[in-house]
């Protein structure tokens, strides 16, 4: 080796552009942050994944094992790494499962290009290989999908639990994949190709067991409690509901006046002008007809005091405070009624009606306030979520997350393909076919990118605890022998028609993953210097 760079030594001229020490030591780098990062979701891939404990900077404690909230959680310094965890939140986005896979994916797709580069092939060569081996697989991913109708609850069923499969929530599927099936489907029009998760609102609360999780037909389930400091009602029926964005309570100057009183009788008169003030307003309310209050939190001054809330209970009117200002369009929306943010304009056009609201007590002594029968209501869903802990509770609301995102999938791309390392396996296959008919380094890059691709099989049989060698050879002599849908089944520690196990998943959660973790692993293989600005 030494030999053969002495003449380009002793050319003086030839050195400028020879020089390649930096541009690769920048990939190396980048590489090593982003396989590190890779390497610790790795672990947490599949149904029989190990789980994160994660502790917040405010002593909180996280137990997960959703890719993206491992990635929130890391504070990843190194900017590689901070392309992977971007990579995670943009899978979220997209798809809304497959965090950890898209992930995993990519550092495997590094690896296999850091091998290139070692062979000397050049980074943009290898970039750009990468980029039509992935739109390939993804045209393999669409040959071996299934089309689905969206009616057919029990297909929809079988993705939302193999999504929830892989949570700690796992022995619960039976009870939140329907859930989340029926939350999707109420809010799908024959024509819609989108489903806004905005409109399907988990509420949590610490009490029961995640048995006890419901969705609420034809209602809304409130965050906040009802009042009872007054000693007002906790049920009404045939209710009228008025949301409310101003206060209930005496009026405070602008600028920050003081008034010296030095006469008891002026005093009284100053609470009595208050008095007369609150009074009139919630008479006000009372005339409408309305008897629930939904009232807005407010930074300025209290939303309601003490005077105004006996004003209430004696006029029979239900209190709710504290309503977050990012609710407030969630529930005009729900209740059909109007924000009202003053009191002039409270009349009765902008009220919600409803059969009953009340506040009950579960199991577990959780207080929840629930609307029931809502007359014109908006296309939105109310999830109650009970769980024994907040632990469990944060667990089961990302897990609900995951399975609503995954029937959102089948509404933006209505096509299924199996699981288990199925698809990878079987588009790892076609695109080494597909490589012998190319020619030159080509044939090399896509070579790499599909054995790069059994990363997701090898992952969940180490992860299972079986002999990953072993297995992904057998899985890859069953698709040799024509067999499309031969999977791990995790459970029986075996390989078999991944489709009769029910193992399903959207293919726009696989499509989506391929596209986005090959984009961001040429991104980095493009990156060849580092500068950091002061």
């Amino acid at each position: 080796m030494s030999v053969a760079s002495t003449p380009a030594r002793n050319a003086p001229h030839s050195k400028a552009f020879n020089d390649k020490s930096k541009p690769m030591e920048v990939r190396l780098s980048n590489m090593v942050a982003a396989k590190a990062i890779s390497d610790a979701v790795r672990t947490s891939l599949g149904p029989r994944g190990m789980d994160k404990m994660i502790q917040t900077s405010k002593g909180e404690v996280i137990v997960t094992n959703d890719g993206a909230t491992i990635l929130k959680s890391i504070q990843a310094l190194h900017p590689a790494s901070k392309m992977l965890v971007d990579l995670s939140a943009a899978q979220d986005v997209e798809a809304g499962d497959g965090t950890t896979s898209v992930v995993v994916l990519a550092g495997s797709f590094l690896g296999a290009a850091e091998k290139m580069l070692e062979k000397g092939i050049h980074p943009t060569i290898i970039a750009e290989s990468f980029l039509k081996a992935s739109a390939k697989a993804v045209e393999f991913l669409e040959e071996i999908a299934t089309p689905i109708d969206l009616g057919d609850m029990q297909t929809l069923q079988r993705v939302a639990s193999t999504s929830l499969n892989s949570k700690i929530v796992s022995q619960y599927s039976s009870t939140l994949a329907p859930i989340a099936v029926k939350a999707v489907t109420r809010l799908v029009t024959s024509t819609s190709s989108n489903v806004d998760l905005r409109d399907i609102r988990i509420v949590k609360k610490v009490g029961g067991t995640i048995e006890d999780t419901e969705l609420i037909d034809n209602g809304v389930v409130l965050n906040q409690n009802v009042i009872t400091a007054a000693g007002g009602p906790t049920r009404i029926e045939k209710a009228k509901i008025g949301l409310i964005q101003f206060q209930l309570s005496a009026p405070k100057p602008d600028m920050d006046n003081t008034v010296v009183i030095n006469d008891y009788r002026q005093m009284d008169k100053v609470i009595k002008e208050g008095r007369a003030y609150l009074l009139n307003i919630c008479k006000k309310i009372k005339k409408t007809g309305c008897n629930v209050l939904l009232i807005q939190k407010s930074i300025l001054r209290d939303a309601v005091d003490e005077t105004s809330l006996n004003f209430l209970k004696r006029l029979n009117i239900l209190v709710v405070k504290d309503v977050e200002r990012d609710e407030i369009e969630f529930l005009s929306k729900s209740l059909g009624c109007k924000p009202i943010a003053d009191i002039e304009a409270f009349s009765e056009d902008k009220l919600g009606y409803a059969d009953l609201v009340e506040e009950d007590s579960h199991m577990g002594g959780a207080k929840v306030c629930k609307v029931t029968g809502v007359k014109n209501k908006g296309r939105t869903v109310s999830i109650l979520a009970m769980g024994s802990n907040s632990l469990v509770l944060e667990e089961c609301e990302r897990s609900l997350h995951d399975a609503l995102c995954v029937v959102r999938c089948l509404v933006k791309k209505r096509a299924l393909i199996g699981g288990g390392g199925a698809p990878e396996i079987h588009v790892s296959r076609m695109l080494s076919q597909y490589a012998q008919s190319l020619k030159g380094m080509e044939a090399y890059c896509f070579q790499a990118y599909a054995d790069a691709l059994e990363v997701i099989p090898t992952t969940l049989a180490e992860n299972a605890g079986l002999n990953p060698i072993s297995i992904v050879t057998e899985l890859r002599n069953r698709h040799a022998l024509g067999e499309r849908n031969a999977g791990i089944n995790v459970k029986r520690g075996m390989i078999s028609n991944i489709l009769e196990e029910d193992v399903v998943q959207p293919l726009l959660v696989s499509t989506s993953a391929i596209e986005l973790s090959t984009e961001t692993v040429t991104l980095l293989l493009k990156i060849d210097d580092y500068v950091q600005t002061r």
